[in-house]
């Protein structure tokens, strides 16, 4: 059983490969937000390097976000049109979760935070838990500030994790006390966290048919709300 993984969430194009066994290949590039560009040859080289066939593959994954909505349209629809014409269905998974997975093992609150661009960002509230993580509330979005805040009512320990943490580093570190920072490395989504979190729920037959997948939208885009804000101006 083999499944291939995509995530085009971030400003990073990842794709792996793997199966009850593990990862045996994936490929992490984040040059420029290049998904269209990078996206089709990374999945050609990780199933070459693999010596797989895409008649090989029992299902497809996919990161659906939230996070960068042009890229979120290049991994999903080509993980749904991939899906289709294989006739395999399709895994989705939260990216945020795919970046909390990288650092499991820790004994801390874990805040996954993503740039969301416009002064925001997306995030959410892990546990460590025997065999992985589990999450603590819903997908947000809002300023660093309504972050800070709510883990500063928790009163314990903080990892913080993901790009938004890194792009503000120093907010968080000055509005709480005891908070730490994953490495730079574990800023991105996981592909290799897709396909272990994958093929765990494809055991359960945790899946849907491609068109039933949708990406994790947690506010408009900003060409919606520029055509919201013509479209209040002339009504006006």
């Amino acid at each position: 059983m083999l499944i291939l993984g995509i995530d085009t969430a971030s400003a990073q194009v990842g794709v792996a490969l793997g199966g009850e066994e593990g990862v045996v290949a994936q490929v992490r590039l984040a040059q420029g937000r290049r998904h269209a560009e990078q996206l089709a040859p990374a999945v050609q080289y990780v199933l070459a390097e693999a010596a797989v066939r895409l008649s090989d593959l029992a299902a497809l994954a996919v990161g659906i976000g939230p996070g960068l909505f042009t890229g979120l349209r290049v991994g999903i629809t080509t993980a749904k049109v991939m899906a289709q014409a294989l006739e395999i269905p399709v895994i989705p998974v939260a990216s945020l979760d795919l970046v909390a997975y990288q650092v499991r093992f820790t004994d801390r609150l874990i805040a996954t935070v993503a740039d969301a661009r416009r002064g925001e960002v997306y995030y959410s509230l892990y546990r460590s838990v025997p065999g992985g993580i589990q999450r603590s509330g819903e997908y947000r979005v809002g300023p660093p500030s309504d972050l800070a805040a709510e883990l500063v009512a928790t009163g314990g320990d903080v990892l913080l994790v993901g790009d938004g943490a890194l792009r503000y580093r120093q907010q968080f570190a000055e509005e709480l006390d005891r908070v730490e920072f994953a490495s730079p490395s574990f800023a991105h989504p996981s592909p290799a966290a897709l396909v272990e979190l994958a093929c765990a729920r494809y055991g359960r037959e945790d899946f849907l048919r491609p068109a039933e997948v949708e990406p994790l939208y947690l506010r408009k885009s900003d060409a919606e709300l520029s055509a919201t804000v013509v479209a209040s101006s002339r009504e006006s």
